[in-house]
């Protein structure tokens, strides 16, 4: 099973940040997770939402992409372009998931990879299936996820509704074993990655015989974990990678 850790290490430092990965780095992951957004002006960042609360901690409110990228540095500072993270990462032994949040940017994105040497040793994924058809058009080598389902409004993180979650999702994967395979063909995908109330034995068993791994996100609990592993999950991912350790 494939160790990954979400926005490199979310529950120890702040979420994709360089330190972050460092320190998912130095607990022991095989992959290290994050998000890339693109600005307005076509910078790509590390970031996962357009929300600036989000992106700020809780500094300040507003929208993400209209700003340029000192703007944003001026709320959060520690916020990395893609080639940052993508420098930092090429020195440190890791795999990379680089889940894609903008429509319009996935050739930019592989290109980057290509350039940095981290295509044999990183997984694009995306929500959508654009942004994946340009990363394979852009660079046939590189290993595309395909995502699945979007939480567009958050409210898997607000708390009041989380307990409402599971259910609802779970209504989702109830047709998910027969949507997976035309799925997977249709973008080119060798790894589901998909939320764990959506998870199940038919929809394990549909990837497998695609030959397409299944990542399982995001859990943070050890009995969580078993029971994904139970599943036959090929990789977790984790805000909290010392749950692996446990």
């Amino acid at each position: 099973m494939l160790r990954i850790g979400h926005r490199g290490a979310a529950a120890l430092e702040r979420e994709n940040t360089l330190a972050a990965f460092q320190r998912a780095n130095e607990v022991g992951v095989d992959f290290v997770e994050f998000d890339v957004l693109d600005l307005a002006d076509g910078t790509l960042v590390l970031a996962h939402s357009d929300d600036l609360l989000e992106v700020s901690h809780g500094l300040v409110a507003g929208r993400v992409r209209p700003l340029r990228l000192e703007e944003l540095r001026e709320v959060a500072p520690e916020l990395p372009t893609l080639d940052e993270a993508l420098e930092f990462l090429s020195t440190v032994g890791v795999g990379l998931q680089a889940d894609v949040k903008s429509r319009r940017h996935g050739r930019e994105i592989a290109a980057a990879l290509r350039r940095h040497g981290l295509v044999e040793r990183a997984v694009a994924s995306s929500f959508w299936r654009t942004a994946l058809r340009d990363l394979r058009a852009e660079e046939p080598r590189l290993a595309l996820g395909i995502t699945y389902p979007e939480d567009r409004r958050r409210l898997a993180r607000r708390r009041l509704l989380a307990p409402l979650v599971p259910p609802a999702v779970g209504l989702l994967g109830r047709a998910l074993p027969r949507r997976l395979p035309r799925w997977l063909d249709s973008a080119g995908a060798t790894v589901a990655m998909l939320h764990y109330a959506v998870l199940s034995q038919a929809a394990v068993a549909r990837c497998h015989e695609r030959g397409a791994a299944v990542w399982v996100w995001t859990i943070n609990e050890p009995e969580l974990l078993e029971q994904v592993v139970a599943l036959g999950a090929d990789g977790v991912i984790s805000d909290d990678p010392r749950l692996f350790l446990q």
